[in-house]
């Protein structure tokens, strides 16, 4: 006797047919995948309950003929079939195990099946990154190519000055390519579940001073920075360079989407601390609010990978925290994380 409850909790549908090729158990995926309860198909030939077609609309069951067929095959490797016709047909993932007996005789067909979405959203999503990437690196690699090959070709024809400026351009752009890199290393380890975590003491309001204190040196006006201190830290224990990283993509994001003064706020709040990032643009959409953190996602349309968010949101999770997004005070947008204190520990 089959136990029907260990194929329940299985993600993927599946549907087992007797020795007689009639139906005997459906768990509760493929019932879902299938749109029919199992009374309307145990005990049903499976054929009928499985009316599967392959790419150029043969019956499936009629070419592969577990019954009937080679009595040495044990397994269909999985398939892209379709089930059903007209309107209501579906692709799925199929794939069918053969159990048969000591005569090689056939007494029970296992058919799994997935639905064919979620692969086609990875590769929607690993194109989508291929474009963004191909994007985002001809800029600054254009840039790079054509201010050294000048400088090379045409050196004695520019001052001093120039050359430091032309020089100063390639090394923003190769900085840009950097950043770059390390995103889709950041999404890498993060979809892989591989982001590490090297906790130490972190001051939260002097890593937000140290990032004003470059963007300042590198060109961006102090006036258009505000910097909010309110109350005592606690002792945070916490990854010292990814919190730079969130705090310095909140802050781009402020710069690059919103417009006027950034005001940034650190807070000490239920055992660990709030960090609050808004400007005074024009905010979010409230329909896309919650898209933010979703990978691609480019506010406005200014450029970017779109990653930068995405990234953020698995950092402050992966410590604990919380972040969201909404409507500043200002009428711009806000962006905000909590983050525990945390245990002085090495996290994988």
């Amino acid at each position: 006797m089959l136990d029907k409850a260990a194929y329940d909790e299985l993600p993927d549908g599946v549907v087992v047919a007797d020795a007689e090729g009639r139906v005997e158990i459906v768990n509760p995926a493929a019932e879902r995948l299938l749109g029919h309860s199992p009374d309307e198909l145990i005990g049903h030939d499976f054929r009928e309950a499985l009316p599967l077609a392959d790419g150029q609309g043969r019956d499936w069951w009629a070419c592969t003929d577990p019954y009937q067929g080679l009595q040495t095959r044990v397994r269909q490797p999985e398939r892209l079939l379709t089930l059903g016709a007209g309107d209501s047909a579906r692709d799925l993932l199929v794939t069918a195990r053969y159990v048969r007996d000591a005569d090689r005789r056939l007494v029970r067909l296992v058919v799994s099946m997935r639905d064919t979405e979620a692969r086609a959203r990875n590769e929607r999503s690993g194109s989508e990154l291929v474009s963004t990437v191909a994007h985002e690196l001809r800029s600054p690699l254009t840039s790079v190519k054509g201010f050294t090959a000048t400088l090379l070709t045409k050196w004695d024809r520019f001052n001093d000055e120039q050359k430091k400026l032309m020089l100063q351009t390639v090394n923003a752009d190769a900085d840009r390519v950097t950043r770059l890199i390390s995103e889709l290393l950041d999404v890498s380890r993060i979809e892989a579940g591989r982001l590490e975590l090297r906790r130490q003491v972190v001051d939260l309001s002097t890593v937000v001073e140290r990032d004003i204190a470059a963007r300042v040196a590198a060109g961006e006006q102090q006036d258009r920075f505000n910097v909010v201190l309110d109350g005592q830290l606690p002792e945070m224990w916490l990854d010292p360079d990814k919190m730079a990283q969130v705090i310095g993509n909140l802050i781009e994001n402020a710069l690059r989407h919103g417009d006027g003064v950034v005001t940034i706020s650190v807070n000490p709040e239920e055992d660990g601390a709030r960090v609050m990032v808004s400007d005074e643009g024009e905010g979010i959409a409230p329909e896309a609010v919650t898209r933010v953190f979703t990978k691609f996602w480019r506010g406005g349309g200014r450029g970017g990978t779109g990653l930068g968010l995405y990234i953020t949101k698995w950092i402050v999770e992966a410590h604990g925290g919380a972040i969201e997004a909404g409507k500043a005070e200002s009428g711009g947008a806000l962006f905000q994380f909590w983050v525990p204190v945390g245990t002085p520990s090495f996290e994988r």
